[in-house]
């Protein structure tokens, strides 16, 4: 499954499952701070971030809110997204 995980400004194109509410925070924090050296945790493994994909493909959507606005061409992308009836779970 692909999907697009939103914190802010920022935003991933992942390879995965849709994650709960914890575990979409647990990956934008691990994928955020880079760390050299730093290994996946296990319970993360499952996701990956990809740098391409077509919109038609992604199946599923989550956005944290947080001190930062979300852009404009992502926020169009969740609602195209929406109205193909693709879940968004907004945090």
């Amino acid at each position: 499954m692909l999907g697009i995980l939103v914190n802010g400004e920022n935003h991933f194109i992942v390879r995965g499952p849709a994650p709960d509410d914890e575990t979409a925070r647990a990956l934008v924090k691990h994928w955020s701070l880079i760390t050299i050296g730093a290994i996946t945790p296990a319970e993360l493994a499952q996701w990956e971030i990809i740098s391409k994909a077509f919109r038609e493909d992604l199946q599923w959507a989550v956005v944290i809110l947080g001190e930062d606005e979300v852009s404009a061409a992502v926020q169009i992308l969740v609602q195209e997204l929406a109205e193909r009836g693709v879940n968004a779970l907004i945090l």
